[in-house]
């Protein structure tokens, strides 16, 4: 049940000659506990004595409206619009009250009660206060009165029906609005805002330091199984995995607190630089506003709000990830003579590499078992199977090994070994001089057998073709059945085979053939994984300590980008579980990801736009998949991420029956891509400096290279998608993404339009819209707010007349207002007098709600 937009009529101001400035206080009365607990608050209309208010009740969880929930109005005169720090209205007259039961409600005439106002000792007073009866739903032409069907309802019929209770796993604590807005037609529209924070705002972060520490784990085990090398590698060696004990050590104390905490499932701006919650992103919440409108279908915008993610903890005296990583690279080749300097696709490769040899050996040795068992069952068909299969595996094995990085890596781990010298050392050593350490000693590959590895690697093709051969030769041995319909007896088949085959059956001729496939397959892995650990070594030999430092930055950042993108991929495809052009959408190309942020290229904050710039783009290597949960339990839907830093996959579990409606290439486990972009636009006073005295080549850059990216994803998407699919018939993208293009390169202080354009083609994309400043309480307030409002007025019609005054109400009265509180326990925005003046005008809040306020 909610009442949205309660009415006054014929209310007296405080002076005679003067009207209201009317706002009702709206308070819950339960009649078990007996006492009255403040609410909500409208918007304050100011000179009417007659007020139509916007802003709406809704009962939240924690207050259930029961038929004998009592509900208490209390009117007021507002002489002063400042508030303080718990939204009591200051310099106010009361003008009466009034207190009704929700069973009255229910039982009301049309859903409406007409109210007496009574003065504080119940005596009648002037005017009265209309409230009416509204539920989310399904709206008559012109009549809020007939607005019928809860929200949760109203949402269960468009979902398969486990799917709505199955978000309750992931969101949590919902903070509820309703508004009533009037549309150029002089209709009514109802509008409902709901912001929940997420639970993966932990559960992320907890599952990739999980991961994190394996994978050092690993390393450390590599490195120790590299075998003897001499004292200077040696040395280097055991430095390396002392500084990886070092990084395990930390994060294993960090996953221990986590674990440890209960309560809500955001991180409060006040805490972004908490050491033991530098994992967790700032202040995620989602944000729907639902629609509701005269003859049309109900309209969902859903918005992903959270902190710019970076290393806020770790601090920005020296930039951020984009600058110290650059910087970070070039001083390695400056200090490379202690080691063998590998560049970072190089050790990229090296990474891929050992993933590969680790992923395919199981699987070749696994389909080579498959083999022989389809041997033992003289079954031509299975042999021949699992042999195309294993084939396939092998030579996928052979061609990520086929990569100079391995035969140059194998050399230098060679010489890295004791005992071995160079040409250099030999002619010293000849000399008398003693051996120079430094750079001159990497060795002179030429020294080293190079066919060696090319023997062993080739082996295995050799190994495979021997297999391929046997398998012929078996088939041509298989007696060939004229007629098909009737089998071959299978006493008669065993003989046959004794008759052709007398050196035994088919697995004794197999087996060794297969035994040596694998022996030659092992050698290789073991040869390779040595090499590229080797490649590894260097990499953080090179980088000791500032390497890991950076790195463990960048797994910061990165962990509350990813909780921030998997929070938002999981709205988005329970809002599009009976979409079937999104559907395929998704399968076919992937999905955007808009991430908005409203950060200066100033001071610290150009040091969080780089690290957020790193931290999005790694979402590059990110991917979903959809699987069927095992139950519908919640904790059996939360989803898994699995995978090693240069790639992760993010397992989304879904109800049986949502699964099911899923297209079959969903079902059968596709990975989904995700296209993260990043456009940002600096508003505020440190942007104004930045504009005219400092430099704005990083915003510029960020905005160019994303805009690229951008309309890649969407040439894609014209091509591969069918032209049924909803983008296409809206307005013409081509030309969104032209004036877009044209706006990154234009030179013009605070150009906001980037922002508006590149919401407006992420959701005609079907995509998923995340709004970013320092804490997402402030900036991203207003632009969250600025987004509805022009929405309802481009997609829905608002009056104009209204759209200042609904900007207004929600950033006073709506969920952003109750988003600061949340965070920092006072209804303000921290803006000053000097931020406000440097604001766009429509970015501005209105007055009395903000203050200088410690964030």
């Amino acid at each position: 049940v909610s009442f949205p937009s309660p009415e006054c009529r014929d209310l007296i101001g405080s002076g005679r000659d003067r009207k209201p400035n009317a706002l009702v206080q709206v308070a819950v009365i339960d009649p078990r506990e007996q006492f009255l607990v403040s609410h909500a608050c409208t918007e304050i209309v100011e000179g009417s004595r007659d007020p139509l208010f916007l802003t709406g009740v809704t009962f939240p969880p924690e207050y259930p409206a029961s038929p004998e929930t009592l509900v208490k109005l209390t009117v007021y005169d507002v002489r002063d619009k400042a508030r303080d720090n718990v939204s009591k209205p200051l310099s106010v007259s009361f003008l009466g009250s009034a207190t009704f039961s929700v069973s009255d409600l229910l039982r009301s005439k049309d859903d409406q009660l007409t109210l007496n106002l009574r003065s504080s000792d119940g005596v009648l007073a002037v005017g009265t206060v209309l409230v009416s009866r509204v539920n989310m739903g399904e709206m008559e032409e012109g009549d809020m009165d007939h607005i019928t069907a809860d929200v949760q309802q109203a949402q269960k019929s468009r979902s398969p029906p486990d799917v709505s209770a199955s978000t309750n796993a992931f969101f949590k604590n919902p903070v509820c609005k309703v508004y009533k807005f009037q549309t150029v037609d002089s209709k009514w529209m109802l509008v409902r805002e709901q912001m929940e924070e997420c639970t993966l705002s932990f559960s992320i972060p907890r599952q990739l330091l999980h991961l994190y520490i394996q994978e050092d784990m690993r390393r450390i085990q590599e490195l120790s199984d590299l075998g003897e090398l001499s004292p200077h590698w040696d040395n280097l060696r055991k430095e390396v995995i002392a500084r990886y004990g070092q990084v395990i050590a930390v994060y294993q104390e960090t996953l221990a607190e986590l674990n440890k905490i209960t309560g809500p499932s955001f991180k409060p701006s006040c805490s972004k630089a908490q050491r033991y919650l530098e994992f967790i992103p700032i202040n995620l919440h989602t944000q729907r506003m639902r629609v509701t409108c005269p003859r049309q279908t109900d309209a969902f915008y859903d918005v992903i709000t959270v902190g710019a993610p970076a290393a806020h903890f770790q601090g920005f005296k020296g930039g951020g990830l984009q600058r110290l990583l650059s910087r970070h690279e070039a001083e390695k080749k400056s200090t490379a003579y202690q080691c063998i300097y590998y560049s970072p696709e190089h050790t990229a490769k090296a990474q891929e590499v050992l993933h590969s040899v680790g992923h395919l050996q199981p699987l070749i040795s696994g389909l080579a078992d498959q083999l022989l068992q389809a041997a033992q069952q003289h079954s031509m068909a299975g042999l021949r199977e699992a042999l195309k299969t294993l084939a396939g595996k092998t030579e996928q094995f052979v061609h990520a090994l086929k990569d100079e990085l391995v035969k140059s890596a194998l050399l230098a781990l060679h010489a890295a070994q004791p005992g071995y010298v160079t040409k250099n050392q030999n002619q010293t050593l000849e000399d008398g001089q003693a051996p120079l350490k430094n750079q001159d000693s990497i060795p002179c590959h030429k020294e080293y057998d190079e066919e060696e590895w090319d023997r062993v690697w080739a082996d295995v093709a050799k190994s495979l073709n021997c297999v391929i051969a046997m398998v012929d030769k078996l088939q041509e041995q298989e007696p060939i059945n004229i007629n098909q319909e009737q089998p071959i007896p299978k006493q008669v088949l065993a003989d046959v085979i004794t008759s052709h085959n007398p050196e035994g059956d088919w697995r004794e001729q197999l087996c060794p053939l297969l035994v040596r496939l694998k022996e030659c397959v092992a050698e290789v892995v073991v040869r390779a994984r040595r090499a590229m650990t080797f490649v590894l070594l260097q990499e953080a030999a090179c980088s000791i300590p500032q390497g890991l430092f950076l790195k463990q930055r960048r797994d910061v950042v990165f962990s509350q980008a990813l909780a921030a993108l998997a929070c938002g991929f999981v709205m988005r495809l329970y809002a599009g579980m009976e979409d079937k052009g999104f559907l395929r959408q998704l399968h076919l190309v992937g999905l955007v990801a808009q991430f908005e942020s409203l950060l200066s290229t100033y001071s610290e904050e150009i040091g969080m736009l780089e690290d957020m710039e790193v931290g999005i783009s790694d979402l590059h290597r990110v991917v979903f998949k959809i699987t069927q949960a095992k139950t519908d339990d919640p904790c059996d839907l939360q989803p898994l991420v699995i995978g090693r830093r240069d790639h992760y996959t993010v397992e989304v579990p879904l109800p049986r029956l949502a699964f099911q409606t899923l297209p079959h290439e969903i079902k059968e486990g596709k990975a989904l891509q995700v296209y993260p972009v990043l456009f940002n636009v600096g508003i505020n006073e440190q942007q104004t400096i930045a504009d005219r005295f400092g430099d704005i080549s990083l915003q510029e850059r960020i905005n160019q290279r994303n805009f690229e990216i951008l309309d890649s994803y969407y040439k894609s998407l014209r091509d591969k998608v069918p032209s049924e699919c909803n983008f296409q018939t809206q307005m013409d993208l081509k030309d969104l993404l032209g004036t877009l293009g044209q706006n990154v390169v234009t030179k013009k202080r605070k150009n906001v339009e980037i922002l508006w354009l590149a919401g407006t083609i992420c959701r005609r994309l079907n995509g998923i819209r995340f709004t970013s400043c320092k804490s997402a309480k402030d900036r991203t307030s207003m632009s969250v707010t600025l987004e509805q409002c022009a929405l309802l007025r481009d997609e829905h019609q608002l009056n104009k007349d209204y759209f200042i005054r609904a900007l207004d109400c929600m950033r006073r009265e709506g969920c952003r207002i109750e988003n600061v509180q949340k965070n920092i326990k006072c209804r303000k925005y921290a803006f000053n007098m000097l931020q406000l003046m440097a604001f766009p005008k429509i970015y501005r809040p209105p007055e009395g709600t903000y203050g200088k306020v410690d964030s």
